[in-house]
């Protein structure tokens, strides 16, 4: 799209926001089973876009992104009623007679820019939080997942009219065309760079943001936990789409004194997960582009190499590898990893491990494999990260029931569920107020002894 046709498209889309049809409930409840229709319809299409764009199974697709955005659109067809309901508080007697209460009204026109690593779920699952809160949305899918972003384009274009919900396929100059336009919400999801830039530009108009980011997300495993459920939960969010996962554990902060045992029982679950020769494994999947897959290799110290390190630059895919004697001065710990690497590093101090953390950059996930209540107390109280699990890793963005999001330099607001809900809505404050009784005291002149009285009786 050219910059004109997409502020033509804009503003079809405002004209439409404002005739007010996005607002009765039912009408959201039915745009989201006509979603769920669609989502069906094209599954296969979906699959076979994956495959091609990450190398990902049917079964982890439908695991990993399907099966979640249609858990998400069934929360929201149940719920929406619920969620855009007024929401009653309490009125202080110093308002008597009224009642006070919360209403969610929609953003209005909304954008959401998707990255290539979960090109699909990462897409509809804010789209669908869009479509319960009442908005109309612009979808601008990765460039770098050009099979997905295409079936999500004619999966949209087959289901609303693009005054409703339409998609902006493209790179670079379509990203800085929607930037310079008004929206009244911005979902990025992405990396750290590009997310500043749309802060930046988002500041320009005002434009409130929800930034769903990244960063180095540590995991530790102390000397208490259960290392074989440990290696083998571990392994399993490390190398989930090839490590192309925000939330997987980017790191491993291990217990000395339990270091080899758990080594020993990371590279037993790698092959017998992956097989013992993972590049030949058909559902493994492969690295997004040869950039990614360069940089990737470059991180792989080969003196460090305790299994794995093949690259294969023909099918973009790396090992399923592990770093051991790996130090922060490691090329692999400068940068968030994003891939199928897990570097190993020890510690003999919990607690001065807990505070080096408190330095860093707050990280999107933290996890810990302990079974030492005093330690979980300690992270889960005193660490700054956006989410995260004890004893297991990533399944804590698998729920509608809570927000997921990062802190700090990981993002800024939340999404799923009622958190979704609300991202996507503004919350008005009401008063209703009766006028059968006007208490006197507010009023002018100020001089009566027993207005000033009731007045700090009410206000104290």
């Amino acid at each position: 799209m050219t910059a004109k046709e997409i502020e033509n498209l804009l503003e079809k889309q405002r004209k439409f926001y404002r005739s007010g049809a996005t607002i009765p409930v039912a009408f959201r409840v039915e745009r989201l089973k006509e979603l769920r229709r669609a989502i069906r319809k094209y599954e296969s299409e979906i699959a076979a876009a994956l495959l091609s764009d990450l190398g990902k199974s049917s079964y982890e697709s439908y695991m990993c992104e399907v099966g979640l955005a249609l858990s998400e659109i069934s929360h929201m067809i149940r719920k929406t009623k619920k969620y855009a309901a007024p929401r009653r508080v309490w009125t202080p007697l110093a308002q008597f007679p009224s009642r006070s209460y919360r209403q969610a009204i929609p953003r209005g026109n909304v954008l959401i820019m998707s990255p290539w690593n979960y090109p699909f779920l990462l897409t509809i699952g804010p789209l669908i939080d869009a479509i319960a809160a009442g908005n109309v949305a612009i979808l601008k899918p990765s460039a770098y997942s050009p099979a997905t972003s295409a079936v999500v384009a004619k999966l949209i274009a087959a289901t609303f009219a693009s005054e409703y919900v339409a998609v902006v396929t493209g790179g670079r100059v379509e990203n800085a065309a929607l930037l310079d336009q008004k929206f009244d919400f911005i979902f990025f999801t992405g990396g750290q760079t590009v997310g500043k830039e749309v802060l930046r530009r988002a500041a320009e108009n005002l434009t409130p943001v929800a930034l769903e980011l990244g960063g180095k997300s540590p995991c530790f495993v102390d000397s208490t936990a259960n290392i074989k459920v440990a290696a083998k939960r571990i392994v399993f969010g490390k190398y989930l789409n090839c490590g192309q996962t925000c939330v997987a554990p980017d790191y491993i902060l291990c217990e000395r004194s339990i270091k080899d045992a758990f080594v020993e029982e990371v590279v037993k679950e790698i092959k017998r997960q992956y097989g013992d020769k993972p590049l030949e494994n058909k559902d493994y999947g492969k690295i997004v582009n040869a950039k990614h897959f360069e940089r990737l290799c470059g991180l792989i110290d080969r003196d460090k190499v305790v299994f794995g390190g093949g690259c294969d630059a023909l099918s973009l895919r790396v090992e399923p590898t592990v770093l051991d004697g790996v130090t922060e001065a490691d090329a692999v710990m400068g940068e968030e990893i994003f891939g199928p690497i897990m570097p190993i590093l020890t510690f003999d101090d919990f607690d001065a491990a807990v505070d080096a953390l408190k330095t860093k950059a707050k990280p999107l996930a933290l996890y810990l494999f302990s079974n030492d209540k005093k330690r979980i107390k300690r992270v889960t109280t005193e660490l700054a990260y956006g989410g995260g699990c004890v004893n297991d890793v990533v399944i804590h963005l698998a729920t509608t029931e809570m927000g997921f999001g990062g802190v700090g330099e990981s993002g800024m607001g939340a999404y799923h569920g009622k958190t979704g809900f609300d991202a996507f809505s503004h919350l008005k404050s009401i008063v209703d107020k009766a006028t059968w009784l006007d208490l006197p005291m507010r009023y002018r002149p100020y001089q009566n002894r027993f207005y000033a009285a009731a007045l700090r009786m009410f206000l104290r």
